[in-house]
């Protein structure tokens, strides 16, 4: 029987590396960004779901309330997250690989998923409230990849055991969400696992395959159904059909020009009225701009920014290979969701129907992303100081 290696102060290495230290600057940072954006989000939600809550609920507070609600979760979450030792983690991998792919698998049966707008992507909850099963695989993937290539670092360049398994799990995400269907998220997903094996350092001529599989199938899948090819359509010319497929472009577009440089006011926005569809969800950005003008759209892109930068250092700084390639996934997931939401809002890339993480109207989404932004500032106070 093996005696326990103990220092002097009767703690041994292990428990030290697991034990966080006061917070650091980039941890202060994180909680600060974080909470800044969902309090900025809360606030332009109130002002962009006002009228339809109105109309939908009686009250104009009622979609507001509910986010509210999904706040104080999320906040929960990153809370416990950013104190459980990350390295821990990759003992629930498997209960949340399971957790996640069987409740996106449920959503696809009649009498568990709600169908909005052709798409099966929720869970009924509670007090009129929804679940989406696939913002919890976006936290389940960077928990499996970063657990995988952390422990099989000495055979990374070996595809069969890096690559190979990675691709087999996202393999089976994208099928479920492909069958919801729901390519947004599932590009989002793609860019996390590229990015994470990439960083993880794998072998680049295996990797290069993998992307360009992925991209051929991202281009099929767009062209293979009429109304994803609609919208790239609506994309390159969305004055093509201004009443239906270029509907929303185009509204998105005239809310920016009419919020000019400083905006016409929070809660003085037209585009909310009716005139832009989703504006509280999936077009938030526009509202912004809308009511904010480009100091506000401005604004939110540099928070945007300033994520990926302290993401960027938090990686650098991670005290082991979990806590790097784990700040890495997270980051990735943050920034790109971001880009893309704010590319469909302003016309420069297709619409997915991704929502701007910690901004839009979406619990499931908030709650999550809060999630992981708590594993980020978990990460920054076990860095290097």
């Amino acid at each position: 029987m093996s005696a326990t290696v103990v220092d002097r102060d009767g703690s041994s290495p292990r428990a030290r590396r697991l034990a966080a230290g006061p917070p650091t600057a980039e941890s202060r940072a994180i909680w600060a960004l974080v909470l800044f954006a969902n309090v900025f989000g809360l606030v332009m939600i109130l002002s962009a779901s006002s009228v339809t809550s109105l109309q939908s609920t009686g009250s104009p507070w009622g979609q507001f309330s509910r986010q509210v609600l999904w706040f104080l979760m999320g906040f929960v979450a990153m809370f416990v997250l950013s104190r459980y030792p990350y390295q821990r983690l990759g003992r629930w991998v498997g209960l949340a690989l399971l957790v996640s792919g069987g409740l996106m698998f449920l959503v696809l049966l009649p009498g568990f998923g709600v169908n909005v707008n052709g798409a099966s992507r929720w869970i009924n909850l509670p007090a009129d409230m929804r679940f989406q099963p696939s913002e919890f695989a976006k936290l389940a993937m960077v928990l499996y990849a970063a657990d995988l290539l952390a422990r099989r670092a000495t055979h990374v360049r070996e595809w069969r055991v890096s690559i190979r398994p990675v691709m087999v799990v996202f393999g089976g995400f994208a099928a479920l969400l492909m069958l919801q269907p729901n390519l947004g998220t599932t590009i989002v997903l793609a860019a996390i696992v590229l990015v994470m094996l990439l960083v993880g350092g794998v072998a680049l001529r295996p990797l290069g395959v993998v992307t360009a599989a992925m991209a051929s199938g991202a281009v099929w899948f767009a062209l293979r159904e009429g109304y994803r090819s609609r919208r790239i359509t609506a994309f390159l010319d969305p004055w093509a059909d201004p009443l239906n497929t270029g509907h929303q472009t185009i509204q998105s577009q005239v809310a920016f020009a009419n919020g000019g440089v400083f905006g016409a006011g929070i809660g003085r926005g037209r585009a909310q009225w009716g005139f832009l569809p989703e504006a509280h969800t999936d077009f938030i950005y526009s509202i912004i701009g809308e009511e904010m003008g480009l100091v506000g759209s401005v604004a939110v892109i540099a928070l945007v920014v300033a994520i990926a930068v302290l993401g960027v250092r938090i990686a650098l700084r991670a005290p082991d290979r979990m806590g790097m390639l784990l700040a890495v996934g997270i980051t990735t997931w943050i920034v790109v969701q971001s880009f893309i939401n704010i590319g469909a809002c302003v016309g420069a890339l297709p619409i997915t129907g991704v929502p701007l993480p910690f901004i839009s109207a979406g619990g499931s989404s908030m709650v999550v992303t809060m999630a992981g932004a708590g594993i980020l500032a978990n990460v920054a106070r076990r860095g290097r100081r």
